[in-house]
């Protein structure tokens, strides 16, 4: 396993991030098997690990603490976030001080552990000023509970204003970003990453699979697959023009001698602003055929037929869970009272 620095932090990260996200719940609900999943990706030279609280409500966090007892803490970049809801309690969510620092107790808890290496915002938050979320973050790492802190699919806007805000106020500043990116979904490379390049920030991509789509299984004009995300009902899974690209990439996989999910992890890999992509496996069989393709490096050539397909900067549709500003949400905050509107 070739390692990269993560950011400009000094912490040397694998290029694959072991996801928990179908740790628990209706994903791998066998706490053991889950444990024999995380110890084989570790065995293999995956060193970084991505959590986050609302994972199942903490059963993600839960499975992790017990798999890194016994002396295996200290082999792991470990990483979680806060943001999403946690409970009924509206004050038991987003990225106020109130709830981060409790958030972050209780990761920790489940966690098994003193400290996390890395503790992210899960999703921006508009109506909590940036400043009160890292003055909050810059208090829990000189407690010595967080060494790195990070956001997670925070628009370019939002990363550099977090940016001055840090230089500004002498806090601490985001060192990272997760964003969502894949062969189907490269709006990062418009803004995103050329921001975190400028502000030597490490970038961990979720989604490098476009939710399962790009293992291809999911097909034009087959049957959709039964699965944790389908059973979200997630729109993407069905969106024509997605379908109609992954069929396209296909034959360029295969002309590459390879499956199309080592072409999809590949690509992730090949941004020279990505530090590591997160892997999602939910079985051991998931995970081997991951790590079957960790070597994977795709030609100019290969990458130049991607492109084709799938212009850079653009998506082909877009991912349900990704983050949309409350104006592109609320068709209120867009549209002047009807009363002015004539007056304009």
């Amino acid at each position: 396993m070739k390692y990269r620095t993560l950011g400009r932090t000094g912490i040397k990260v694998s290029p694959y991030c072991l996801g928990a996200m179908m740790f628990g719940g209706a994903a791998n609900a066998d706490h053991e098997d889950a444990i024999r999943l995380i110890h084989k990706a570790l065995d293999a030279g995956i060193n970084f690990v991505d959590t986050a609280d609302a994972y199942w409500r903490g059963e993600s966090e839960e499975i992790l603490g017990k798999a890194l007892k016994g002396g295996r803490r200290d082999e792991v970049v470990l990483a979680t976030k806060a943001h999403l809801p946690m409970g009924e309690d509206p004050n038991q969510q987003g990225n106020s001080r109130r709830w981060i620092v409790r958030a972050l107790d209780d990761s920790l808890r489940r966690l098994q552990t003193d400290h996390v290496d890395l503790f992210q915002i899960h999703r921006p938050a508009p109506d909590t000023d940036v400043e009160e979320t890292l003055s909050a973050l810059t208090d829990l790492m000189r407690a010595g509970k967080v060494r790195a802190i990070g956001s997670s699919t925070f628009p370019a806007s939002e990363i550099v204003e977090a940016q001055w805000v840090a230089e500004r106020r002498g806090l601490q500043r985001f060192r990272t970003e997760q964003p969502p990116y894949s062969i189907l979904d490269r709006g990062i490379e418009r803004e995103v990453l050329p921001v975190v390049e400028r502000y030597g920030m490490g970038a961990l991509v979720w989604s490098p699979l476009a939710q399962g789509m790009l293992t291809g299984r999911y097909r034009k004009d087959g049957k959709r697959p039964e699965s944790v995300r389908a059973n979200f009902g997630f729109r993407h899974l069905s969106d024509e023009r997605r379908l109609d690209a992954v069929e396209r990439l296909i034959p360029v996989a295969e002309e590459a001698g390879l499956s199309l999910t080592h072409l999809a992890m590949g690509f992730a890999v090949a941004h020279p602003a990505v530090t590591s992509a997160i892997l999602g496996p939910r079985t051991m069989e998931q995970l081997d055929d991951l790590l079957a393709g960790a070597e994977t490096e795709l030609s100019d050539e290969v990458l130049d037929r991607i492109d084709e397909i799938v212009p850079p900067g653009t998506g082909v549709g877009a991912l349900d869970m990704d983050y949309d500003t409350p104006a592109v949400q609320q068709a209120r905050l867009r549209r002047r009272p009807p009363g002015e509107r004539a007056a304009a």
